[in-house]
Formats: structure tokens, sequence, C-alpha cells
């Protein structure tokens, strides 16, 4: 049986993710929301997608990301004539053993920074589709195991579509969170502009923890206490999407389990060994809106996963505090 977190491994748990959130915070000012997000998401040992406009810092999040964890950062251009094989990688034949030898691609990294994902095509988007579900690559029939930790992630620009692919829905339930960045407000503009000669500023970040430590707080997020009630509450708000009208796919069983996962992350971020339902109802949006495929009128009217989202959490009674917290103690 799984022993649940204690409250003191909770509390250092709380302290190692600010401390995360703090220190990237320092290269990406003013966007402390999305970085505890994505740290969340790196915790709970999925993927992010950011739907961001150029320019508002979705490199130097991976980067920084990559150095405060010890771990190694790789950036991948996609392109309309990138091959499956330059993401993964390819047997090369070596003169001197005469054998094939695999040369291992750019996904090989702690963190991966898939840029303009839409603009591959296909073929190339699904070489992903593995490796972001299993952890590992497979060519020529033998598996690659990537490592822990490992995370993606995946932006796309929302405003120039000409000559990109849409993401499968197969592949958009491959990312735990979408969210977006965003410019800053006007007082971190002018704190970027007066750094702007330091272009690498995440180059200057040093390590808070190691690889290791991180596999250990995605273990200990594992062991987090979710009460019945709350599971419930998390399946019966997923019935609910699957329900709505406007919706033509609801959140599957996978969805709700990505919630899950996600929001015990979450609650020991602050320091608990137990969900609340406020939880749940801060990460059910970039958790759950991009799962969830519209109806083409329903999507021309102005209704989006995000509205389907809110009039699930309407519809859904939330469990006293009492009940989430039942069988804790």
């Amino acid at each position: 049986m799984t022993m649940n977190l204690s409250q003191q491994q909770a509390a250092w748990f709380a302290e190692t993710f600010q401390k995360l959130v703090k220190t990237v915070g320092s290269v990406v000012l003013g966007k402390e929301d999305i970085i505890s997000l994505a740290f969340v998401t790196m915790l709970a040992e999925g993927h992010l997608l950011l739907e961001d406009a150029p320019g508002t810092g979705k490199t130097q999040l991976a980067k920084s990301m990559a150095a405060t964890v010890q771990g190694t950062h790789h950036r991948i251009q996609f392109t309309p004539d990138l091959l499956p094989s330059d993401v993964t990688g390819v047997m090369v034949y070596d003169q001197q053993t005469q054998k094939f030898e695999f040369h291992k691609g750019p996904i090989f990294a702690s963190l991966v920074l898939a840029d303009e994902i839409n603009r591959a095509s296909p073929k190339t988007q699904s070489a992903l589709l593995e490796v972001m579900e299993e952890g590992r690559v497979t060519v020529d029939g033998h598996p690659y195991e990537v490592g822990s930790p490992f995370m993606v992630i995946a932006t796309q620009n929302p405003v120039e579509q000409a000559g990109t692919y849409r993401l499968p829905e197969a592949q958009l339930d491959r990312f735990l969170m979408k969210t977006s960045i965003g410019y800053p407000a006007i007082e971190q503009t002018v704190d970027i502009l007066a750094g702007s000669a330091n272009r690498n500023a995440s180059n200057r970040i040093q390590p808070v923890i190691t690889t290791g430590a991180i596999a250990e707080m995605i273990a200990l997020a594992g062991t987090v206490h979710v009460a019945p009630a709350v599971l419930r509450y998390i399946a019966e708000l997923a019935e609910q999407t699957r329900e709505n009208k406007d919706a033509r796919l609801g959140v599957s069983v996978r969805g709700a389990m990505a919630l899950t996962r996600a929001v015990k992350a979450r609650a020991a971020s602050r320091g608990r060994n137990y969900v609340l339902p406020d939880d749940v109802e801060d990460l059910i949006e970039p958790v759950w809106a991009h799962r969830i495929v519209l109806d083409p009128e329903a999507e021309f009217t102005g209704v989006t996963g995000a509205s389907v989202i809110q009039k699930a959490v309407s519809a859904v009674s939330a469990p006293q505090e009492k009940d989430a917290t039942a069988q804790q103690r």
C-alpha cells in the first residue's frame, strides 16, 4: 500500500517549488502564475502547449526551467521539411565496427522546446506521440528511454496560420496543459528593456536542485491524498462536458486522470498532502479546455472550451472541505 505524503515532506516540496518558480521568475518577469503552471506540469509528468505570439519569452521559459533542475535543454524549430528522424534520431552505419549505431536526436533532453509545432507535417508531429506518452523512442524495433524528468514545451503561433498543420485531437490530448504566457505588464516591460543588453539571462541561472531531486518530487506528488468525494467531483465534471450539447467531444477518462495528476502536484506545491476542490477549479481550464471538441455551429456563435467547462463547474456542486479531507488523518 502506498504511503501518503507526510506533512514534513509537503512542506519541503512547497519550499523547493517556490524556489524553482522564483528562480525562473528572475528571468521570465511578471509571469509567476504561468511559471507555476509549467512546474506543476513537469511534476505531474506532463507536457505543456503554449499558444503565443512570437517574442513573449517561450524559449527563455524552457531554458530557465532546464537550468534550475540541472537538466539538459534542446530546442527544435519545426518546419514543413522537418523529418521524424530529425526529432527522434537516426541509425548511422559505423565503418570501423561495421554496425549500425543509433545517434540520438534532440528529443533526448530533460526539457525540449518544440517551437512552432504546427508548422511541421502531421508525419513529423506524430513522431512526438510515442515519446510524449511512453517516455521512449522506438527505432528499428529497439526502444530507447529518454530518461526522467522529461518534458516537452510546444508552441504554436495563433496569428499566422498559412502553411501550418492543425494539431489533431490525439496529439492535443498528449499535452497535460495548454496556456499562454502573454505580454508582460508595463513595469515588467521596462525592466526587460533595461536589461536588454543581456539576451541570455537564462545562462546566469544556477541550479536549484538536481534532476534526481525532481524525480523524487514527482514520486512524492503521486502520493498526495485525493478523497473519494474529490474524485467523484472530477468524474461528474467530466461527464457534464460530455453531456453539453455544444461539445461534439467532451473530456475523456484520460483527461480526468490528467487533471487528477495535476491537482496532486498543485496541492503539494502549496504545502498540503491532500487535494481540495479549489485545486480542481484552479487547474480545470488549462488541463481540459484544449481537450473539448466543439460543435462547429456552437463555435461559430462564440462558444469556447472554457465556457463549456465553466458551465460544468456551475452545474456540479463541489464537495465540502470535510469530505475532501476524509480519511486523510
